[in-house]
């Protein structure tokens, strides 16, 4: 028996199909192009060899549903029998998270994935597409991989597509094409509920949900994140649909932008009784509000936590779940291991230090995280049991779950601390005294990130210029420190380069730090997330032992002005203040 005709399709390179810290991200527009997914795709089956190879495999395909997904999906399928793939396995709808996708990956021992996401950026036919490979591990395509597929755009000719009828996504089931390929459409939901099940203990957090004095709600800002969170929020732990707010799929999100901070998530900032710094709303009776409130980007990797009146940083998240892990089934045995990107503040630290636990600092991108979670000597793990946990102050929490960054696994983790710190009969214990306690115990790392968004190219790069002549400065007058106002000395300053220990790459160019002798610092780096323009990113943390009730935006003010001052930030870009603040 046969099966359908696989043609090749002639075809001229794009330029620009690098894939950034997440894949390929650009306007839908450009996506839409005659052969511009064609090319990325049958660029990225050219360049899997060896035991990346994915002919008579199974591959994993799913996405956050945003516009032009549905199409993609499908070019996809037949790209993947017309190279050799033996098996797709595909969300009903096209819908899988991004932590959902590393589960499957791991767990049906597939040999790769294509994500269709743009992660927290904005959807529709006039804003943002994306796609990204994900490898054997579950986790993001690591830089050799995505050189080699970036290289193979520039010179690609032809690419490979069977004639296969287009695959019914909404119907569960298998189909067969042919003697040797198949595409299964399932859903996702219900095996990374039994993810969730194993990594916590869902009955002790059930029955925390059911007291009368605690209110719960979580905000999916219409991405893949709402199916996820009926089935584990609503299913498996009993809370009111009305509770869930936004967890319809849409194209365009509804028009939102998916990124879960204060500035954009604003229907659930505003119904924790909160502005858009992070500050309680005035004349709002606190009694009428959620005790907890939770957030996800439009692939359901990210995650903001609120307090009622109260924002957790996700700085603080990482730190709080680290002091707090033996509350968690997971970590059950013991947590080895915390590690976190460059900018995110150094909360979690303390913890490690204080607990003993191995810890690490990497750049911005959770591939990186993925090396450090597979290399089981370096972390002290066993062969069959390797906790690390990781974060990123971009909103970012997982573990050696899976291999991604996991929203709905960080909210898990607060309610099962909740759980275990609240007793039946005694008063609420809440979000804000969890925080407040570490704190008490830790001290506060202040941090704030302003956000500079699609700013012109050739702009920020006369900033970063000045950051780095003013770096040189430094190392020619033999990096001895120096008073640089508001009464900050600088100690040391430098570009970020992170040495790989697992496999002994070198990562150059991961952000500008300024290290202030009391600790103090800020950073400067530029995003790789955006679609147009460029992202740039303004870090400013200040640790304080004692002092931890102050308003962060009054403890940073001197240091966020000396940063802004130093870098002439505003002047070079013509920008008034940054795009958001978190």
């Amino acid at each position: 028996m046969g099966g359908p005709d696989v043609k090749t399709v002639s075809t001229k390179p794009y330029e620009g199909q690098k894939p950034g810290t997440s894949g390929l991200r650009k306007k839908t527009k450009t996506f839409m192009q005659e052969n511009f997914v064609e090319n990325f795709v049958q660029s990225t089956f050219d360049a899997l060899d060896g035991d990346a190879d994915t002919t008579g495999e199974l591959l994993v395909l799913g996405g956050d549903g945003r516009y032009f997904n549905k199409d993609m999906t499908q070019t996809i399928i037949r790209m993947a029998y017309a190279n050799g793939v033996a098996k797709v396995l595909v969300g009903q709808h096209g819908l899988i998270s991004t932590p959902a996708v590393s589960h499957l990956v791991r767990s049906k021992g597939a040999a790769g994935a294509f994500i269709l996401t743009a992660s927290h950026n904005p959807a529709g036919p006039n804003e943002d597409c994306g796609i990204k490979y994900n490898s054997r591990n579950g986790g993001p395509a690591p830089e050799s991989v995505t050189s080699a597929i970036y290289e193979r755009t520039k010179t690609i000719s032809e690419y490979r597509i069977a004639d296969l009828p287009e695959v019914d996504l909404a119907e569960i089931g298998e189909t067969k094409f042919g003697d040797s390929f198949s595409v299964e459409v399932i859903d996702a939901t219900e095996t990374y509920a039994q993810l969730m099940d194993e990594v916590f203990d869902l009955g002790e957090i059930k029955d925390f949900l059911s007291r009368d004095d605690f209110v719960f709600t979580y905000d999916a800002m219409h991405g893949v994140a709402g199916p996820f969170a009926k089935r584990i929020f609503h299913e498996e732990l009993g809370v009111p649909l009305e509770q869930l707010l936004n967890c319809e799929p849409l194209e365009d999100f509804g028009g939102g932008h998916p990124d879960p901070n204060l500035t954009y998530a604003h229907d659930l900032v505003e119904c924790m009784g909160l502005d858009q710094k992070g500050m309680p709303l005035k004349g709002v009776d606190p009694e009428s509000l959620p005790d907890f409130g939770a957030a996800a980007d439009g692939d359901a990797d990210r995650n903001m936590i609120l307090g009622k009146q109260f924002f957790v940083t996700p700085s603080d998240s990482l730190a709080v779940i680290a002091n707090n892990a033996e509350c968690i089934k997971y970590f059950k045995d013991g947590l080895k291991t915390v590690a976190r990107s460059m900018p995110t503040s150094g909360a979690a630290d303390r913890v490690a230090e204080e607990k003993d636990m191995k810890f690490f600092e990497t750049p911005t991108g959770w591939k990186y995280f993925g090396n450090l979670m597979d290399a089981k000597e370096l972390t002290g793990g066993k062969k069959d049991y390797n906790p690390v946990l990781c974060g990123e102050e971009s909103f970012g929490t997982g573990s050696s779950h899976i291999r991604e960054k996991d929203g709905i696994f960080a909210v898990l983790c607060w309610l099962n601390i909740l759980a275990a710190k609240n007793e039946p009969s005694a008063p609420l214990v809440t979000v804000e005294d969890v925080v407040r306690e570490h704190w008490d115990t830790f001290g506060r790392n202040y941090y704030t990130r302003y956000d500079y968004e699609n700013v012109d190219a050739d702009l920020a790069q006369k900033v970063m210029s000045r950051l780095n002549g003013i770096i040189f400065m430094f190392e020619v007058s033999n990096r001895a420190p120096v008073d640089i106002g508001a009464g900050f000395t600088l100690a040391n300053c430098d570009e970020f380069e992170f040495h790989d220990e697992v496999d002994g790459s070198v990562s150059p160019h991961q952000g500008w730090r300024f290290l202030m002798e009391d600790g103090s610092r800020f950073v400067f780096r530029l995003s790789g997330t955006g679609s147009v323009g460029a992202t740039i990113r303004l870090y400013i943390e200040r640790y304080s032992k004692d002092d931890t009730s102050q308003e962060t935006a009054s403890a940073l003010e001197s240091l966020v002005q000396l940063a802004l001052d130093f870098s002439d930030l505003h002047a070079i870009t013509g920008r008034e203040g940054p795009t958001v603040i978190t």
